[in-house]
């Protein structure tokens, strides 16, 4: 007891005290003596946080052995945080994690403004050109990896997506030759490097654990993979049209080159913006539809009008399938890859009425945040028609954060979800699928969470006759909204003066807004979006409905006069 009286009051010592006017985070139940709720939040931080919310509301306090953590809920709390300068609320801090993943004075490792070079760098494969190049490709691997599946059988759907997209990913990203050279290996080892990164790395990213001497061990034979190929390529003065090709190229702005180390850590760190949320969202996606057959059926009758003629898949009529896009939101949605998202505080912080001091960390979770009945209509449901027009619930700033937000929103999200649709298109296109009986759980054993496995799936070939579309009527490629086929390309009302408003802090300059409407907007030289025209023409009025519509990062909204 003498013990404990010393270090509580030590604690109490280390932490500044709250000005006038202001008040301390509530302090959930439960901490024992010493750690605090370091144990449950090692054992299921996912049940804590919700335990949190459900207990205090809004704000929770909590600490995890030496940290001070406090868990903010909701759409006011996220958009503080998400929309707060790095000098005060830091998530490089936070993610020093990825260290071990990623390398040394590798994007989360480095300095600020290097690590602002570097995710620059990464941008370039996930921008709006390159986006339109990648169905085709992903669609190669699909029907690539489904020679060895005969007319029925059983898979472990979760092992197999995650092998696909490992593939998909790397064709997309990093290029033919990196893919290429990829075996079974590649696939095994990226898991172990994946599973490496546990809630328990907030602690201590080094400890002797298992987990993390198999991530330290995968890392090191990625190294050599990678390297091996880079190498290869220098010698020989080939160049080629990829990822690999950009970061060999790419020069910091003080006009040094990117060495071996570098180019690998950012080559992984492309690989794990464009990986994980794919891989687990694409499993999650056909376990509901499994469990929701009506809207199955209506995401393949969409899937069969567009492609029934034995049209490619492109990017652009991957875009015709809303169903399967709301679909995969709302597996999103239920299911977020990333349940807790952190920033430090690095000056003092204050929401509302509380003080959060410097030192604090400060805890987002998507997994609560989707399951708030202010923001989300029976929130416990698979419903995907919620993103639907007139519904759309989507569109309450910062209520739906599965990829995060602000300007640290996940810059692989509109990626993630075109591999999603076209994985879904071509393997709905071609068989009938049932869970064969796993139970149905989350994996909570590292930061991305997927289904638990074994999760194995029965598939049949399917017998699918040609369809038509007609020419003229809405056809279900455009059909969302509720189950009575509302369309959404509803009659043209008389055009109205249209004002659009920026949101510059939210741009990441992925430049889909002026592929879509190149005479309204521009990516400037800082790669944010600018203005061409505030109140564009009516002549092109769709072409910036689409723009706003298809920004990965909302930073556009429209204003009707």
């Amino acid at each position: 007891m003498q013990l404990q009286s010393l270090v509580e009051r030590a604690l109490r010592r280390a932490t500044p005290s709250t000005p006038a006017g202001l008040r301390e985070p509530p302090t959930l139940s439960g901490g024992l003596p010493l750690v605090g709720h370091t144990l449950e939040f090692v054992r299921s931080a996912i049940e804590l946080l919700s335990r949190a919310h459900a207990e205090l509301g809004e704000v929770a306090a909590f600490r995890v052995a030496n940290k001070r953590m406090v868990a903010l809920f909701g759409p006011e709390a996220h958009e503080a945080v998400f929309r707060a300068p790095d000098s005060q609320l830091n998530p490089s801090e936070a993610y020093k994690i990825m260290t071990p993943v990623f390398g040394k004075d590798i994007v989360y490792d480095a300095p600020p403004e290097k690590m602002a070079e570097q995710v620059r760098m990464l941008l370039p494969a996930l921008k709006d050109k390159r986006m339109r190049t990648y169905g085709e490709a992903i669609v190669g691997e699909v029907e690539q990896s489904l020679q060895s599946w005969g007319d029925e059988g059983v898979v472990d759907f979760v092992d197999y997506c995650r092998v696909l997209t490992n593939f998909t990913s790397s064709r997309c990203l990093l290029g033919r030759e990196f893919r290429e050279g990829m075996t079974s290996e590649f696939a095994a080892v990226y898991h172990d490097l994946e599973r490496g990164v546990t809630p328990v790395a907030y602690l201590n990213a080094n400890l002797p654990i298992p987990a993390f001497r198999k991530r330290d061990r995968a890392r090191a034979r990625l190294v050599e993979m990678i390297g091996r190929i880079i190498a290869d390529r220098r010698g020989s003065g080939r160049e080629g049209e990829d990822f690999l090709q950009t970061l060999m190229d790419s020069r910091y702005a003080n006009g040094a080159a990117l060495s071996e180390h570098e180019i690998t850590g950012l080559l992984l760190a492309g690989m794990f913006a464009g990986h994980h949320t794919s891989s687990v969202t694409t499993a999650w996606t056909l376990i509901e539809l499994l469990q929701n057959r009506p809207y199955l059926e209506r995401v393949r009758a969409q899937v069969d009008a567009v492609f029934g003629g034995g049209e490619r898949v492109t990017f652009q009529s991957l875009r015709e399938l809303t169903l399967a896009e709301n679909a995969v939101k709302e597996a999103l949605r239920l299911h977020p890859p990333l349940f807790m998202l952190v920033r430090v505080v690095m000056q003092d912080f204050v929401f509302k009425d509380y003080y959060l001091p410097k030192g604090t960390w400060l805890v987002v979770s998507p997994t609560v945040a989707h399951r708030m009945e202010c923001v989300f209509c029976a929130p416990d449901a698979f419903d995907p028609d919620r993103f639907a027009p007139p519904r759309e619930e989507d569109k309450r700033d910062f209520g739906y954060i599965a990829f995060g937000g602000g300007r640290h929103k996940c810059i692989g999200n509109a990626f993630a979800i075109l591999q999603v649709k076209a994985i879904l298109a071509i393997l709905l296109r071609r068989y009938e699928f049932e869970l064969a009986g796993d139970p149905i759980a989350s994996d909570f054993h590292g930061l991305v969470v997927g289904p638990k496995e074994p999760c194995r799936v029965r598939y049949r070939r399917r017998k699918v006759a040609s369809v038509t579309r007609p020419a003229s009527a809405a056809s279900p490629a455009n059909e969302v909204g509720s189950a009575t086929g509302c369309p959404f390309h509803a009659a043209e009302p008389a055009p109205r003066a249209l004002r659009i408003h920026l949101d510059r802090d939210l741009c990441q300059g992925h430049g889909v807004c002026a592929g879509e409407a190149p005479e309204v907007f521009a990516v400037g030289d800082d790669h944010k979006v600018r203005l061409l025209v505030a109140e564009p023409d009516p002549s092109l009025h769709a072409k910036v409905r689409a723009a706003a519509r298809y920004c990965p990062t909302r930073t556009i909204r429209l204003e009707e006069a």
